[in-house]
Order: structure tokens, then C-alpha cells, then sequence
């Protein structure tokens, strides 16, 4: 069965694709579907932004949408990036940029709690359903490891001693904040065929 997925990002996209393939999904996002259109992601939290972009796909093609919205939420930042994780040092996007600007925010703090979380819509001719996923983990000093994006090279999930950017993608997608979200969303795809 497909699945639309609003992104356009490659690296999501291959995350998600592999998670939803294993149960029999077949994942189209924007690339595939040849939609150039940039979805604006107006809300003030991730709730509200995977809706926003689900909606809109499913406005778009009249099938059954999903997306999501993910952040990094550090404890002692009073949740910070949060909403504005791939922006948080402006616009354009920068990944290096937004991480340099986090580790200088914690510069001689020694709390380095933080969590990722994942808000994943579907949208369908039934409604609208969400489903979270979040791992708690530490942000470290600097950037180690190849692998992922975004945060990836700062965060060590609890009870690992490597980054999310050094852990196999294998790994990461049993245990990331996504792959928990994505459980949830499959559990209620499997009880619910009708609703889609």
C-alpha cells in the first residue's frame, strides 16, 4: 500500500522508508511525487507543523498523507530548539550552524539532558491522527560521527555510549524518537485499514 510523506528531505524520507517498508508500506515523498512546492511550517509546535504538512499533501493528491515534525528539546534550555531545531540559527537551513549555536548555549553548563521527539500526522478521508515517539539521551562537547543529521553527532541516547551519528542506522531506527512514533503509527495502520 502507498503512503504519501511530506518531505522533501532525503535523509528523513530514507529513515522513514525503511521503517514502514518492513511492514509491506511503499513510501512515495515530494520528490517522488514531483511536488516542488515548499510547505510552509507556520505553527508553534511540532504537533501543529506535521499536521500542517500533512493537510496539505493530502489536499494536494486526495490520498492518505503523513508527516511529521521532529526536535531536539534540552532540559536546562527550557526545551529549546523545540519547534525551531532546523532553524535555530536562521534561515537558510544549516545544520553545523544550528549545532555550533547550541553547544555555545550550553558552554560551561554541566545538565546536558535532552530528549529527541517525533510528532507523526496522518492524514486521510477518515481524519486526522497523531502519533509521538521520543528518546531521552545527553547533548556532548562536540560533534562525533559520520552518520544522520541534523543534532545526530551531538546526542548519545541513554544508555549507549555513542552518538546517534556514530550508532548503525540499524540501531538508530530500533531505537530513535522516529522509530518509536513509526511503531505507534503502524500498530494503528494495522487495527485500522478501513480508516484509510
Amino acid at each position: 500500500m502507498d503512503l504519501l510523506f511530506a518531505t522533501g528531505n532525503p535523509k528523513k524520507s530514507e529513515e522513514l522508508k525503511s521503517l514502514l517498508s518492513l511492514n509491506q508500506y511503499n513510501v512515495l515523498d515530494l520528490n517522488d511525487l514531483n511536488v516542488k512546492t515548499e510547505i510552509e511550517e507556520s505553527g508553534i509546535t511540532l504537533h501543529e507543523n506535521a499536521i500542517i504538512k500533512a493537510s496539505f499533501l493530502f489536499e494536494h493528491t486526495g490520498k492518505t498523507s503523513l508527516a511529521e515534525d521532529s526536535g531536539l528539546e534540552v532540559d536546562v534550555l527550557d526545551g529549546e530548539p523545540g519547534v525551531f531545531s532546523a532553524r535555530y540559527a536562521g534561515i537558510p537551513k544549516n545544520d553545523n550552524k544550528n549545532t555550533e549555536k547550541l553547544l555555545q548555549n550550553l558552554k560551561n553548563i554541566d545538565n546536558r539532558a535532552a530528549q529527541f521527539r517525533t510528532v507523526i500526522a496522518l492524514v486521510s478521508q477518515n481524519g486526522v491522527f497523531t502519533f509521538e515517539g521520543i528518546i531521552r539521551g545527553k547533548i556532548i562537547d562536540k560533534p562525533k560521527g559520520d552518520h544522520g543529521f541534523g543534532y545526530d553527532p551531538v546526542f548519545v541516547p541513554d544508555g549507549y555510549e555513542q552518538t546517534f551519528a556514530e550508532l548503525s542506522s540499524e540501531i538508530k531506527n530500533k531505537i530513535s524518537h522516529r522509530a518509536n512514533a513509526v511503531k505507534q503509527l503502524i500498530s494503528f495502520l494495522t487495527s485500522n485499514k478501513h480508516l484509510l
